[in-house]
């Protein structure tokens, strides 16, 4: 391994130290280390790229932060399938399972090529208006269509590879992929999905009819919703970090992701070992 990159939580200052840190390791170990422009200039021993770039240019990308950091990289990576350790600086950490204890074990290994990966997969979302795709999304999470704090119920007309499903009459759906199973969807009353399986799952958020129930679709399924509701204020959130306004009449069509996402595993805690912390289970 020749060159890595590192993409950081830039307000919090333990993040900025362990990339000093980490840089002065990658050095020793003669590897370049790549961060975006506009940080390269704050280390020394760091190469500067733009952002939307970096993961062109590396072998392995570094994640210092939480899960909402790492859905931020999510958007960037494009056709670039390079593996990802997530080192877990926040308070969820569904994603980034590396701890700051483990960080520099997994390193030894990382560069000896001693690792494996998870593949998860991605959704991708377009957006329809007037037989005109208007906006385009990758997620590795969710896609959900919620309505505005002072809308009304929205019907959404839905349909699974051109077959008509139902209307749904509630707050909003959310289509998830099994890694975001256990975000908004588990919320809203959704299965817990093993992430390797290759399924989508669509979530009613707060259903008018109560039989309205989340369902499991294969991942060669195609799911359009289309807002039939007039004057309401509705909002498409992608990865709870990007939101765009729908309009009545608007499709948001949904379909697996070209390419699946890479996160390299932690040998030392299980996916079940994450449920069990992170959900409390087995506690009182």
């Amino acid at each position: 391994m020749e060159k890595v990159g590192i993409f950081l939580k830039r307000n919090k200052p333990e993040a900025i130290e362990i990339t000093g840190e980490l840089i002065r390791w990658f050095n020793e170990h003669h590897i370049v280390v790549y961060l975006e422009d506009e940080l390269a200039g704050q280390f020394d021993g760091s190469a500067g790229c733009p952002k939307e770039t970096l993961p062109s240019f590396v072998e392995v990308i570094l994640v210092l932060g939480g899960d909402g950091t790492l859905l931020s990289v999510v958007r960037l990576m494009g056709e670039n399938q390079v593996p990802i350790l997530g080192v877990n600086l926040g308070g969820l950490g569904f994603l980034t399972e590396i701890t700051l204890d483990n960080l520099y074990k997994v390193l030894e290994g990382l560069i000896q090529g001693d690792y494996k990966c998870h593949r998860r997969m991605t959704l991708n979302i377009h957006v329809a208006r007037k037989g005109k795709i208007v906006a385009d999304f990758t997620v590795l999470n969710d896609a959900v269509i919620n309505k505005g704090a002072l809308a009304r119920i929205i019907d959404l007309e839905t349909t699974i590879s051109d077959e008509y499903v139902t209307t749904f009459k509630a707050d909003g759906l959310i289509i998830s992929t099994p890694t975001g199973s256990t975000a908004y969807s588990l919320s809203a009353g959704g299965p817990i999905v093993y992430p390797s399986l290759q399924t989508i799952v669509i979530t009613p958020i707060c259903p008018h009819t109560l039989t309205n129930r989340p369902i499991i679709i294969p991942d060669d399924a195609v799911i359009k919703a289309t807002l039939i509701s007039k004057n309401e204020e509705v909002i498409l959130t992608l990865d709870g970090q990007v939101g765009f306004s729908l309009q009545f009449g608007d499709t948001v069509e949904i379909r697996k992701g070209r390419n699946d996402l890479l996160l390299i595993e932690s040998p030392y805690k299980s996916y079940f070992e994450v449920l069990r912390t992170k959900l409390r289970w087995g506690e009182r």
